[in-house]
């Protein structure tokens, strides 16, 4: 009779170990995949921010023909710019909150922007300071102006 006790003690116990051995490792491989996935969705979300940004460079260039100095003087532009204020879906693809257009949404630092005009061709260099990330470039080459690293 204890030979027997200590028989099913020792099978709930070790059904007790498996359970939680179980759901360690369940949470040692969706815990890390996570992580992954919300750094890529940081990633996509940065991306998409920086395209709304190079969709109001073009805007102002495209009316101003030329690129603002800083991405300060882009956005005191964008405020007072009548289309942009009535309407922002005319410009933008999607509904955005303007007054955070030039930050990133990783970290909320700002987005690095650089204008070469020195060259027969006005180019700029928009960068994420948190990743690799960068639309334009320094060089100034037309192909290059408004091409996004990730494309």
């Amino acid at each position: 009779m204890v030979n027997q006790n200590v028989k099913i003690a020792i099978q709930a116990v070790m059904g007790i170990l498996i359970v939680a051995l179980g759901y360690w490792l369940y949470l040692s491989i969706t815990g890390p995949w996570q992580a992954v996935e919300r750094q890529q969705a940081l990633t996509q979300l940065t991306r998409q921010q920086m395209v709304q940004v190079r969709t109001a460079l073009t805007h102002y260039e495209r009316l101003e023909d030329s690129f603002p100095a800083s991405l300060d003087s882009l956005m005191m532009w964008i405020d007072v710019d009548s289309l942009i204020s009535a309407d922002p879906l005319s410009v933008f693809d999607s509904e955005l909150n303007l007054d955070s257009l030039i930050y990133s949404p990783r970290t909320g630092n700002i987005f690095e922007y650089a204008l070469n005009d020195t060259g027969r061709v006005a180019i700029y260099k928009l960068e994420d300071p948190d990743s690799d990330d960068y639309i334009g470039s320094n060089i100034p080459d037309i192909t290059l102006l408004n091409a996004a690293s990730w494309q």
